[in-house]
């Protein structure tokens, strides 16, 4: 009874990123890949997303802090980034790698930093409620594994 418990609050809580828009139809997607023979598979892709795009927005932070800034460079984390954030269906992240491509293109370093803002905030926006989401998957786990 305590795992259906979860798995509710669980539901609502994903649904709610959905209607945020905070998570798009890929998110669908790879909780179709979870199943009975490897159940911590969505919260283990989160934790590993969380951890790349933590990493990715320190690299994009240095970077852009340097006095001549290696767009090259830049574009290829931000395109990691967005790759990653693509797979998991972090849908506003992405939109806003999209934005920082399109300054890093015309080569404006106060549009990328104002786009990698962006990103920053809406990874962390995003990354409470995974984190949430986490706890609860384990949560299910521990209860259906007794």
């Amino acid at each position: 009874m305590a795992a259906a418990a979860i798995r509710d609050q669980l539901n609502g809580l994903v649904n709610s990123m959905f209607a945020e828009g905070l998570l798009d139809d890929q998110f669908n997607q790879l909780q179709m890949l979870q199943d009975e023979t490897n159940p911590g598979f969505v919260a283990e892709v989160i934790t590993l997303f969380c951890e790349d795009a933590e990493r990715l927005i320190k690299e994009l932070s240095t970077l852009l802090d340097q006095l001549v800034v290696d767009y090259f460079k830049v574009d290829a984390y931000v395109h990691q980034l967005k790759g990653s954030s693509a797979s998991v269906g972090a849908q506003y992240i992405k939109l806003a790698c999209v934005k920082l491509r399109q300054f890093c293109e015309a080569k404006n370093k106060e549009g990328c930093a104002h786009a990698l803002n962006l990103i920053r905030h809406e990874y962390y926006r995003l990354k409470v409620k995974l984190e949430m989401m986490v706890q609860l998957e384990r949560r299910i786990q521990a209860y259906e594994g007794q």
